[in-house]
Order: structure tokens, then sequence, then C-alpha cells
């Protein structure tokens, strides 16, 4: 999987979204591409504009932690056509080139943070996780999306 942290790795994924065009259509799935762009940044939101989402309850948080944890900050890629969480569902068009520039500023800034900011960091839905796991989180998410996208 590749590194969030890594200069080169965060630069391929800034290329990949670069390819993308405001007519871009998807494989699969519904979203359109300033949907699916402005879709990658709720992960970035939760951790640096956290007043933007309601943090789930006790119970959901809970639930979060035991049954999703695993299958969002472990290894393995997401299948086609996942159930997505209603915080991260975007209804409406996007401004591209706004949700372009977005993205890849919290790319940016993620790489340029580095893994010691995220080691035992606080997650909106999961608790403290180890640097290893946000990186599982990016990644996967990214990759998800920009193969949805072809790119």
């Amino acid at each position: 999987m590749e590194n969030v942290f890594d200069a080169k790795d965060a630069q391929n994924y800034i290329d990949r979204i670069n390819n993308l065009v405001e007519d871009t259509h998807g494989l699969w799935g519904k979203m359109t591409v300033d949907q699916m762009l402005a879709h990658c940044c709720v992960s970035y939101e939760m951790v640096y504009e956290p007043e933007k989402h309601k943090k789930p309850g006790s119970i959901a948080k809970f639930i979060l932690k035991t049954f999703v944890k695993s299958k969002v900050v472990g290894e393995k890629a997401y299948p086609r056509d996942s159930p997505t969480a209603p915080q991260f569902l975007i209804t409406g068009r996007k401004n591209f080139d706004d949700e372009k520039k977005r993205l890849i500023g919290f790319i940016q800034k993620t790489q340029q943070l580095g893994p010691e900011a995220f080691d035992d960091k606080e997650s909106f839905s999961f608790g403290k996780l180890k640097s290893t796991e946000w990186n599982n989180m990016f990644a996967k998410h990214l990759n998800h999306h920009l193969s949805q996208f072809g790119v």
C-alpha cells in the first residue's frame, strides 16, 4: 500500500487527481467526479475541520470501533459499490476545481505533517489510531475512488 506520508506517493495521488477533468465518468457507482472529490475530502475534514461534522454518539462509536474499524483501517481494498456512511454522502453538484484544490491541499498537508502527527491521534469514529492505520484509511479510500474514475 502507498504511504500518504511519503512525498513521492503523495505526489502520485496528486498526479492522478490532476488527470481528472470535469466530465470524467466513473466506471461504477453513482457519484459524479466533483462529488467524488468532495467525498474524499470528508476524511480529511474530520481531521482538519472537525466542526463541519457531527461526532458519533457513544453507542454509534462503539459499533463503529467494533464492526467497521478493521475494514476501514486494514489493508484489504474496498469492494466496488461498498456502502457509504451517511456523513460521506454528497448530494448535489460541487465545484470541480474547488474540490480538486481542497483534496490536493489535504493530501499535501497530511504528507508534510508526517506520520508522527498521526500516531495515536484520535479518530472521529474509531478512537486513537496508529499512523499506519491513518495511512491505510487515507490511501485505501483515495485508491478506491481514483480507480473508480479510471486514474
